[in-house]
């Protein structure tokens, strides 16, 4: 049984969410429940999710992000995808998740954009 672990931060005055695991059924209810803390405790405009440590996702971790994503189109929160391993970025492009995301390499990349984004407005 792999287990799903999560942790999160501000970062730069972003929020990165660690996510460790595999993103099934069992992880739904901790993603949606912290995402929906984060927004309580954090005002921002970004919220960046590090996929560094995901080894397997299938269609209830899927499904999680599609209704995080459809909850961030009322609140107004871009979501960006970092570290995503190469197999999972294939199944999220092949959904058509990552037309709704932001996708970057590394965190360092994701808190730069925000940073620039946010001279932008």
């Amino acid at each position: 049984m792999n287990t799903f672990k999560l942790t999160w931060e501000v970062v730069n005055s972003y929020p990165l969410i660690h996510l460790n695991g595999s993103l099934t059924l069992g992880s739904k209810q901790l993603l949606e429940n912290t995402y929906e803390e984060i927004l309580e405790q954090v005002s921002t405009k970004e919220l960046i999710f590090d996929f560094t440590n995901i080894d397997y996702i299938n269609s209830a971790g899927i499904s999680s992000f599609l209704n995080i994503i459809s909850f961030h189109n009322t609140a107004g929160v871009e979501l960006i995808f970092v570290g995503l391993p190469d197999h999972i970025k294939r199944v999220l492009d092949i959904v058509g998740l990552t037309d709704y995301v932001k996708v970057f390499g590394t965190v360092d990349m994701a808190i730069q954009y925000c940073y620039n984004k946010s001279f932008e407005e």
